[in-house]
C-alpha cells in the first residue's frame, strides 16, 4: 500500500505541475507528449491522474490529526 500512496501522490504532484504550466502560460506539457489534449492517450493520462486526486483524498483525515 505504501508503493501505491507514493506512486498516487508522485502523478498528483505531476498533476499539478501541468495545470501550472496551464495558468501560467497555457502549455499544457500532457497534450504536448501525448499529441494533443483529445488524443485517447491524453484522456488516459488525465483520468489516472483524476484517480489518484481522489485516491489521495484518504490523506486528509491523517493530516488533520497530526495538526492537533
Amino acid at each position: 500500500m505504501k508503493y501505491l500512496d507514493i506512486i498516487a501522490l508522485i502523478l498528483l504532484i505531476v498533476g499539478g505541475i501541468n495545470w501550472l504550466l496551464v495558468g501560467l502560460f497555457e502549455y499544457d506539457l500532457v497534450a504536448a507528449i501525448s499529441g494533443g489534449s483529445t488524443t485517447i492517450l491524453a484522456k488516459i493520462i488525465y483520468i489516472v491522474v483524476g484517480i489518484c486526486a481522489l485516491y489521495c483524498l484518504k490523506f486528509i483525515p491523517g493530516i488533520a490529526n497530526r495538526a492537533d
